[in-house]
């Protein structure tokens, strides 16, 4: 079995995604195969971690996907010398009421797979307090298992020696201290950081931070601190596929999908076909549906509505087969979106929704959906899960609701997503949550 390692953080922003990056690109200077896993529901961080390790990154999610599918997970470990997986937010912060097989927090999947958490503690401002932080993240959850934790934003070689004497007097190991270092830093949007794939300076990047964790960080030790998963892969597919043939849209503006689904629908026989409605390429013919995953199409949306090749092909295309869009998508597929200028661009058309930024408000967390109609690969009934983040709000959705909504505690979300039959048999369809799995 491959043995893990779960780095994670008190809180977001202490530089936990910045330590994950550099520890892939070091261990992989060192001819170290690395499989690098995402806790909680990111779809951008996964990216970066595939550039750093080589290897496609995937989710995790304890609220989201029952024991079976993170089992499947780790099939995607197979030939890797060592798992890595990053945590999200503080290592115990989830939802209030638990899902699958837990709350959401990256100490459940900790947990569950037995991997050993390796705390990034940012030590600015403190000295041998740190050591009380570290203690009650160790002691919190006794079936946790903890490794011990990496300082970050060290001041000196004096307050180094101060906060590694507060550790040792609780007995907490300290694989390494890093000094402030503004040459690895990664530049960040509403939505969180800036993509992979839009940041030129990412390979260069990524050399640095690797070259700064191997001066800062005893690697041979956390390697010696990892621990195998405490149950077994499993290959059953978790996520049947919307069709046989799927046109996916993927660029700048639309590339929000969760890599495991892609996968899932690869290794269920599926073709993926993908185009850019970017460089005004449209859905192939040969395909039997079109799914347009989420994105920045707020940012695009001139080039959006100038895509005329774009346009028509999605247009034609939704006359006579399903077209499903995710937040991003779904405000594409409807008839305007207005920027954050007040400026309104108009979009496909597929449905009648309108959309503006012009007043931001930030939609987020975790979702529950009962199917009151399908969607391509899950039929009316069908219960999903899947989560929500955007800052858009509804001006207008004429449209047939798709599903009953709810959040993590169970109340009723508003935006219950549209359905619009086209005369020629097509149907589009479209959800502000974007899709993790179905709900056991």
């Amino acid at each position: 079995m491959i043995k893990g390692l779960l780095i994670s953080a008190p809180a977001s922003g202490t530089g936990k995604t910045t330590v994950t990056l550099g520890l892939l690109a070091a261990l992989r200077a060192q001819g170290i195969t690395v499989q690098p896993f995402k806790s909680g529901p990111d779809y951008i961080d996964p990216a970066f971690h595939t550039a750093a390790a080589g290897r496609a990154s995937f989710n995790l999610d304890s609220w989201a996907m029952p024991k079976g599918a993170l089992g499947h997970m780790l099939t995607h470990a197979a030939g890797a010398d060592l798992i890595l997986a990053e945590g999200s937010m503080g290592l115990f912060d989830g939802v209030a009421l638990p899902g699958e097989t837990g709350s959401g927090a990256s100490a459940d999947i900790a947990t569950l797979m037995g991997w050993p958490v390796v705390l990034v503690v940012d030590v600015s401002g403190q000295a041998q307090s740190a050591a009380a932080v570290a203690l009650g993240f160790a002691k919190l959850r006794s079936e946790m298992p903890f490794a011990g934790v990496i300082l970050n934003r060290v001041a000196s070689p004096r307050h180094e020696a101060l906060v590694r004497a507060g550790m040792e007097t609780v007995g907490i190991r300290v694989f390494g201290a890093l000094p402030r270092n503004p040459d690895i830093t990664l530049p960040e949007r509403h939505l969180g950081l800036v993509q992979a794939e839009e940041n030129p300076e990412l390979e260069a990047i990524l050399q640095r931070a690797a070259t700064f964790i191997a001066a800062h960080v005893d690697i041979a030790a956390l390697i010696e601190a990892a621990n195998t998963a405490s149950f077994a892969a499993d290959p059953s597919p978790q996520s049947p596929p919307p069709g046989t043939r799927i046109a996916l849209a993927r660029d700048a503006a639309f590339s929000f999908v969760y890599p495991h689904l892609i996968e899932s629908w690869r290794q269920a026989g599926a073709t993926i076909l993908p185009f850019s409605p970017l460089g005004n390429e449209g859905p192939d013919d040969s395909a039997d549906c079109c799914w347009l995953p989420g994105g920045y199409p707020e940012l695009h949306a001139g080039k959006i509505a100038g895509a005329t090749i774009f346009l028509q092909k999605i247009r034609r295309f939704a006359e006579t087969k399903p077209v499903h869009g995710e937040c991003g998508g779904y405000m594409a597929m409807g008839a305007g979106l207005i920027d954050k200028d007040g400026v309104r661009h108009e979009m496909a058309g597929l449905l009648g929704l309108v959309t503006s930024y012009a007043k931001r408000k930030m939609h987020l967390g975790y979702r529950r959906a009962r199917l009151a109609n399908a969607i391509p690969g899950h039929a009316v009934g069908t219960g999903l899960r899947g989560h929500e983040f955007h800052y858009s709000t509804i001006l207008e959705q004429p449209d047939t609701p798709l599903a009953e909504v709810f959040d993590a505690s169970g109340a009723i979300v508003p935006e219950t997503g549209s359905l619009r039959r086209q005369a020629q048999g097509g149907i589009a369809t479209g959800t502000y949550f974007h899709l993790i799995g179905r709900a056991t």
